[in-house]
């Protein structure tokens, strides 16, 4: 029997509701419940994705993790800590790793920067020369460490966020969308950084809008929608939910609204979902498999500009986009 690894982190039915204000001329107050009784764990050693669209509750359920943010309700643990009453303690033990530009000295090289967040971090000086070297071979950036971060590539600046995120060593990394905006040969050699991190032996989490980087990554993944978890397993795991699926991409061109909603209630359409591409909309029409229903759609598509058409195997990103649309 494969032992468990013990819970790193541990979040009970945790909560988050904050006031706003609404309206033009009659301002109003409203509350609005951002996070709604979250629970998940996260073993020691594991690399955990936390997916969801925007405003699901990702970032709110991390900064509760981090500190940053007080919840209304419910219980988080980080090594055992408290993150409100022993919330000190968390700050010292964990790392924080965001997506953008911002948290870097542009002026300073990439060497000065690990140098100054070293000090910060209470970096002890005789462990501060060889960690920063140990660092920059992890990230990749051995050999430009000398250069300033002004003429640093985007991917090359998330890789020194990681670098500069665990100067202090921490056991626990949270990762919110480190790969945003990157180029797809930066965020590649994000991926690898990332990997490198579980494979050091740190508790990762994840979040992240791209599912097959959360396929190749992760360990377990939790799909959060409207500020509830909706679903939660290994990637396998998830993708099962639409294994008896095909899935049909079809490009099309100016497609009206109208035929979207003719062919979302064609029979033996289970779901249809949407992606932009260049000048191109990418109908991925899921249906039961073995259905045939490639020349019925393109039927119902006669006056609409149609480019490539194929059929495939359902994806991790399938399995999101059901779980989120079911949830909706």
């Amino acid at each position: 029997m494969t032992p468990v690894p013990r819970a790193v982190v541990e979040v009970r039915d945790l909560r988050r509701t904050y006031r706003t204000s609404t309206g033009v001329f009659r301002r109003r107050s409203v509350e609005i419940e951002a996070v709604r009784g979250v629970s998940f764990e996260i073993g020691e050693g594991e690399l955990f994705g936390l997916l969801g669209p925007n405003g699901a509750g990702k970032t709110t359920t991390i900064k509760m993790l981090i500190t940053l943010l007080i919840p209304t309700s419910g219980t988080a643990r980080v090594l055992g800590l408290d993150v409100v009453k022993d919330s000190r303690e968390v700050r010292k033990r964990i790392g924080y790793v965001f997506g953008g530009e911002r948290g870097l000295y542009e002026r300073l090289s990439a060497l000065d920067n690990l140098r100054y967040f070293a000090e910060l971090y209470a970096v002890p000086p005789r462990e501060q020369k060889p960690r920063i070297e140990a660092l920059l071979e992890l990230v990749g950036l051995k050999g430009r460490e000398k250069e300033r971060v002004e003429g640093y590539s985007r991917g090359m600046r998330q890789r020194l966020h990681i670098a500069r995120g665990i100067l202090h060593d921490p056991p626990v990394v949270f990762l919110d969308e480190p790969t945003i905006g990157v180029d797809p040969v930066g965020a590649r050699e994000l991926r690898a950084t990332i990997a490198s991190l579980a494979e050091a032996g740190k508790t990762v989490l994840l979040t992240t809008h791209y599912m097959f980087e959360a396929d190749s990554l992760c360990d377990r993944i939790a799909v959060i929608n409207k500020g509830e978890i909706v679903a939660e397993g290994t990637p396998r795991d998830l993708k099962s939910i639409v294994a008896d699926k095909t899935v049909v991409e079809i490009e099309t061109f100016g497609i009206a609204e109208e035929t979207i909603e003719k062919l979302r209630n064609a029979p033996g359409v289970a779901s249809i979902s949407i992606e932009e591409r260049d000048q191109a909309q990418v109908l991925l029409v899921q249906s039961a498999k073995g259905l045939e229903l490639t020349q019925t759609l393109l039927a119902m598509l006669e006056g609409t500009t149609v480019g490539r058409v194929a059929a495939r195997e359902p994806t991790l990103e399938d399995a999101y986009v059901a779980l989120v649309d079911t949830a909706a």
